[in-house]
């Protein structure tokens, strides 16, 4: 009973959330300005003051070899064939995202993941890392402590862990000292790109941006609007603030049913409608024990031995099978009603689904993740 009230919650909050796709949005909140987007960056670095969850030295020679480096680069010079057993330093991967106009000086947070066997990061402090894009070219320096949201315990063959140790976060971590150049539409016109291709709704746009500005907007396939726009920069921004306000009503998404069969979760949205079909959920459950038999020779027997066989019971049971009418047209509401009332759970619904859909009786498109 459980598992079905929290189908029918989860679908129903899935229906709510999608209804609102019918009420207006803002233009900001569906397409995107071609050419103004966030660049990946991407490091490696050390991770030091560890309480002895680090990296162990032994199976990470990468670590050593980083420590190596750096304190030769500090002036410190080690003997040749020093072997360093050190449980306070991580060796990680640095992650940040530069959004577009970032200009040097000014700070965006960062990532830090464990690359080698460190058991915790938590306490640690980055040492100075530099992030490089896909060109190969430094456009960020990090550093700072790391905030890991987790906690650890151990005490002998015992241990308590809360969330996730290996991955921590430095708010403000990364200062950007190369600044990437970015371009606002090219020459008299810059171009809109939907999130999501829909012929429909790039109507609607190009119908709502020549209502305050009339001819400007043409329609160039089902993703992209090309918008004829001022010359003068400071114009051309306060033009693009004008464009992305306005509030536009977005087509009906199109049918489809999500299937995540590893977890078992089924998410339909609002537009999924059926043919009028029928549904018969039963069980089928095939029992089979092996049981030992032993057989002895009788009494005062001259020959003979003790025998051991198997004996076998094979039971089947079938439960009741519900058949289930689902009409013409059923809405979202009455597809789970009339699916979880035949007794359907979550994974029964996965079966049920693509055998609807292979009968041409779901009119919606089934995608399996």
């Amino acid at each position: 009973m459980k598992m079905r009230n929290i189908i029918i919650y989860l679908v129903l909050i899935t229906g709510l959330f999608l209804s609102s796709v019918c009420a207006a949005d803002r233009i900001k909140d569906l397409a995107s300005i071609q050419g103004v987007r966030n660049n990946q960056l991407i490091g490696y670095g050390l991770v030091v003051g560890l309480d002895g969850t680090g990296d162990m030295t032994v199976q990470t020679p990468f670590t050593v070899q980083s420590i190596i480096n750096m304190l030769g680069q500090l002036g410190v010079n080690l003997p040749p064939g020093t072997n360093l057993q050190l449980r306070n330093v991580a060796a990680v991967m640095v992650t940040a995202t530069l959004p577009a106009f970032a200009k040097p000086g000014q700070h965006i947070d960062v990532t830090v993941s464990s690359l080698g066997n460190a058991k915790s990061l938590r306490g640690g402090t980055l040492l100075m890392t530099p992030l490089k894009g896909a060109d190969n070219q430094v456009y960020a320096m990090a550093q700072g402590s790391l905030l890991v949201g987790g906690i650890g315990a151990a005490a002998g063959g015992s241990s308590v862990q809360v969330n996730h140790l290996s991955a921590g976060r430095i708010a403000g971590g990364g200062i950007v000292e190369r600044e990437i150049s970015t371009t606002v539409g090219q020459g008299d016109y810059i171009n809109l790109e939907l999130n999501s291709t829909d012929f429909t709704t790039v109507h609607r746009i190009v119908d709502a941006i020549n209502g305050i500005y009339p001819s400007a907007a043409t329609a160039i396939d089902g993703r992209m609007i090309q918008v004829r726009a001022p010359s003068d920069n400071s114009q051309r921004i306060m033009f693009l603030s004008q464009i992305e306000s306005l509030n536009v009503t977005p087509a009906r998404a199109p049918a489809k049913v999500i299937v995540n069969s590893r977890t078992g979760s089924v998410v339909m949205n609002q537009a999924v409608t059926l043919e009028t079909s029928a549904v018969a959920h039963g069980n089928l459950s095939i029992i089979i024990n092996t049981e030992p038999v032993i057989s002895q020779p009788g009494p005062f027997a001259q020959r003979g031995e003790t025998v051991v066989t198997q004996r076998s019971q094979v039971e089947i049971r079938t439960d009741e099978g519900n058949l289930m009418l689902l009409p013409n047209g059923a809405d979202l509401g009455e597809v789970v009603k009339a699916l979880t009332a035949i007794g359907a759970t979550t994974q029964d619904l996965l079966s049920i689904l693509q055998a609807l859909k292979a009968a041409g009786s779901l009119r919606a498109d089934l995608e399996i993740i």
